[in-house]
């Protein structure tokens, strides 16, 4: 399923509801932070089902069939767009310097690196400052609120899933008049970001644990840190996010696993 196309709105409420009557079992004495959990698990089973039918085998594909050098360009590319809306975050929370910072990458990899295919920016040791609406709201004081699986999208929070809609509106992509082009960019930038996680996928369906659980602590922990964990930042530092260089069950590094291809 194409989550890009017209129609992705009435196919995720029906996922949702689907997924809402036929799984909203009890649990008992469930996470603080995660009191959904009875409709969040089936949620989280579906998610892994269209991954292992659909995206995971057209993501090894891509990946096999395309040379590195044209994803590290496909990656470049919509690195330097998600650097536009990262630089109006910035900016939103009077981060000024991030800002700064993302709109140079911008300027030089749009100019110079033609249309952002080279990452010429990060040869300059410019830091890339990876901003969202959600972070935005979580600056300013908006609570996380639970944890929550969305149907084809994944973890999220419900703070996160509301500012989903803002995020989507300022995507530059949605500018782009060609209906055709528009969705091809959609459904590219989602393998492409796919092909990028099949290690760390490989090792958690390798590794002996509750990947629901592990997914969701990791997830949690990783956007407390980028709200939370800045320098000067006089709020509490989050915990530090599992190692993803090591095999979550053993401990040991990752790099003794088989590598996905």
């Amino acid at each position: 399923m194409n989550i890009a196309s017209p129609g992705a709105p009435r196919a995720l409420a029906a996922a949702a509801l689907a997924l809402a009557l036929g799984g909203c079992a009890t649990i008992e004495n469930p996470n603080p932070r995660d009191p959904w959990e009875g409709f969040n698990r089936p949620a989280h089973n579906f998610n892994e089902g269209v991954d292992r039918i659909v995206l995971r085998p057209v993501a090894t594909l891509y990946r096999e069939k395309v040379p590195p050098l044209v994803r590290t360009g496909v990656s470049n590319f919509f690195g330097n767009m998600a650097d536009v809306w990262s630089a109006v975050n910035s900016l939103l929370q009077f981060r000024l310097r991030d800002a700064g910072d993302s709109i140079a990458r911008v300027n030089i990899n749009t100019l110079v690196g033609i249309g952002g295919i080279f990452d010429v920016a990060s040869n300059f040791n410019i830091e890339r400052h990876r901003e969202d609406f959600g972070q935005t709201l979580g600056r300013w004081g908006v609570p996380t609120g639970p944890y929550l699986v969305i149907p084809l999208l994944g973890p999220s929070t419900l703070r996160d899933a509301a500012a989903l809609p803002v995020d989507r509106q300022f995507n530059p992509i949605s500018y782009i008049d060609s209906f055709a082009l528009r969705q091809s960019l959609y459904v590219l930038n989602i393998v492409d970001k796919r092909s990028n996680l099949l290690r760390v996928g490989s090792v958690l369906d390798e590794a002996s644990l509750d990947k629901y659980s592990f997914i969701r602590d990791a997830h949690l922990q990783r956007r407390r840190a980028e709200i939370y964990d800045r320098e000067g930042d006089d709020r509490e530092t989050p915990p530090a996010l599992p190692d993803e260089s090591l095999n979550p069950a053993t401990g040991q590094p990752a790099a003794a696993q088989p590598a996905a291809r």
